[in-house]
């Protein structure tokens, strides 16, 4: 198995592994609808990879990994620079083998490499294993983001 930066031929296939990775988040409350996004994040998955921000991770010619990254601000001035791991994702098979340290790895060195100061990700609040894998990668909670329905009974009890 190597890691390798990914190429625009590589689309596809990480628009593929996107799709799965987003079927697995729907377990965890993602709103994402997987399929309909492919074409999408296919076309960000060839501009990463035009940009250098994607790797892949390859057994034989079957792409069975992928990281995008990026530099990025979220369009406001910080006091530093932040890397931003977009998607991270091993097929099932892969796991628990060092595929996805690897990934996370090469990406957050291209990131060290264009300057950023910290590096950013966000894991689904009930993923588990996806939690435990970026805390023993030296992550830790930033920013906490908390939803509801419209449609709920809490305006009415707080407001009555």
């Amino acid at each position: 198995m190597e890691v390798v930066p990914g190429t625009t031929r590589d689309a596809d296939a990480v628009a593929d592994l996107w799709v799965d990775l987003a079927s697995e988040q729907t377990q965890y409350g993602s709103h994402v609808l997987p399929a309909d996004n492919r074409a999408s994040i296919r076309e960000q998955a060839a501009r990463h990879a035009a940009t250098d921000c994607l790797v892949v991770a390859r057994m034989d010619d079957e792409v069975v990994g992928f990281v995008m990254f990026d530099v990025s601000d979220g369009g406001v001035g910080l006091d530093v620079a932040k890397g931003l791991v977009e998607n991270l994702y091993v097929v099932p098979r892969m796991r628990d083998q060092g595929v996805g340290a690897r990934l996370l790895r090469e990406a957050e060195r291209r990131l060290a490499e264009r300057g950023v100061d910290i590096v950013s990700l966000e894991a689904m609040a009930d993923n588990e294993a996806a939690r435990r894998f970026y805390r023993r990668h030296g992550y830790d909670r930033h920013r906490v983001e908390l939803e509801k329905p419209v449609e709920s009974d809490t305006h009415s009890k707080e407001d009555g």
